[in-house]
């Protein structure tokens, strides 16, 4: 007889409004922010450096003031629930948790014992609910399993990379918060990684994706948005923004060419943000 599957979390959405943060008294980095993630979807984040991605994720994550940062204007909501400048256990409470840039394993611990990190601080921290979620974190990643009396800091890049995905799903979180999963990451171990983001959403899981491999945000995202300067400058489908000549030019590593053929039939330009995606020049 086959065991019931473990029990997920229902998904919820996550809206942000109107989003300013500013760090010291005077650095803008995100300045009238909104966007939205909508329940068990994957939203990618696009943008330069400094375009004010990872201090976007601080601000859902309430990790904001480690990095010296405030909110100045507007709201983070989480199915229904105000997360704007909650501590960042409340958050995990919440069913949010982020996976921060670099990995930032605890080294000197186990694997199994930084996975078990993962769980610290929740709320009626049940044996049982613990045990299930370790098994599912195992059958996840079976490599996690065979090497959890190691010590993390002597696994691999991207072991490291799915140790930490691991250690944030041991909270069985609503919502992923993902910052540059593949940074640094040799090309086949991130082809691993992006299966186990297709696998967590497949489970329900909604993710809000910041990765620096724009091509391979857009293959898993539902929509996405560019960031420039602390501001929202487009908004729409994956699919309908990665067959613009602007962020296949930007982001994609091409270079499109015109078509004669199809100038006389221009599609109808996505708008958002102040400038239409026809006319955005970066």
């Amino acid at each position: 007889m086959n065991a019931s599957p473990p029990s997920v979390p229902p998904p919820g959405t996550l809206d942000v409004d109107d989003l300013t943060v500013v760090y010291g008294r005077s650095v803008r980095a995100l300045d009238g922010v909104s966007l939205r993630v909508p329940a068990g979807a994957i939203v990618a984040l696009l943008g330069a450096n400094g375009a004010g991605k990872s201090t976007l994720l601080r601000a859902v994550s309430g990790t904001l003031p480690l990095h010296s940062g405030t909110v100045g204007r507007g709201s983070v909501v989480f199915d229904g629930m105000p997360l704007t400048n909650r501590p960042p256990a409340d958050v995990v409470a919440a069913g949010v948790v982020q996976v921060p840039e670099g990995r930032r394993v605890f080294s000197a611990l186990s694997v199994e014992e930084n996975l078990r990190a993962g769980r610290l601080g929740l709320p009626g921290r049940r044996r049982a609910e613990a045990r299930e979620a370790m098994e599912q974190v195992c059958t996840l990643f079976p490599v996690l399993a065979e090497r959890r009396r190691q010590a993390a800091g002597l696994l691999s890049g991207g072991e490291q990379q799915m140790l930490a995905l691991g250690r944030a799903l041991m909270a069985r979180p609503r919502l992923l918060l993902l910052d540059e999963p593949s940074l640094g990451l040799a090309p086949q171990m991130v082809g691993q990684i992006a299966g186990i983001i297709r696998r967590i959403h497949q489970q329900g899981t909604g993710v809000l994706l910041v990765e620096q491999n724009a091509a391979l945000a857009m293959e898993l995202s539902d929509t996405a948005y560019v960031l420039e300067v602390g501001r929202v400058r487009l908004s729409g489908s994956s699919e309908e923004l990665s067959r613009s000549d602007e962020i296949r030019r930007l982001y994609l590593g091409e270079s499109p060419e015109a078509d004669a053929e199809d100038t006389e039939a221009e599609p109808e330009p996505l708008t958002a943000g102040p400038r239409a995606l026809s006319r955005w020049a970066g």
